[in-house]
């Protein structure tokens, strides 16, 4: 039996060192793993970076009304999104559109002012990941 298992662990390794994404092995396939992003840039090209100091990573649910924005605002952090429902457009300053559907997940922008806008008739909800430190702020309005 201890053969077996250096076996499959030997072969588990061997699988994730050439696909390069993390997957759960479950013998029933009771469970489905779906990639949804590796990225070392956010969506405009920029590299992330992460800031210095204790690290805390803060989870959001964010839900934007048909028509409403978010206003200019930026991210001083590394943050992620992932798209439940709804269309979402975010605009940069320098005119760069990006369009987001249910199902979509990016790397926002870090340090650059952008404006996220419901372009759509039903409600937007989307979960936002921010890597940042402990007491930083999450978001700086312009």
């Amino acid at each position: 039996m201890k053969s077996a298992s250096i076996s499959i662990g030997l072969g588990l390794m061997v699988f994730l060192g050439f696909s390069g994404v993390a997957v759960a092995l479950d013998p029933t396939a009771t469970v489905a793993v779906t990639p949804l992003l590796k990225t070392t840039t956010s969506w405009n090209g920029q590299p992330l970076t992460y800031p210095p100091g204790p690290a805390e990573v803060t989870g959001l649910q964010v839900e934007i009304a048909p028509g409403g924005e978010t206003g200019w605002h930026q991210h001083n952090m590394p943050s992620f999104a992932f798209m439940l429902e709804g269309t979402l457009e975010v605009t940069l300053k320098d005119g760069q559109v990006k369009r987001l559907q249910a199902g979509d997940a990016l790397a926002e922008v870090v340090n650059t002012p952008h404006n996220g806008r419901n372009v759509g008739a039903t409600p937007v909800k989307l979960v936002v990941f921010y890597a940042g430190t402990v007491g930083q702020a999450l978001t700086h309005c312009h």
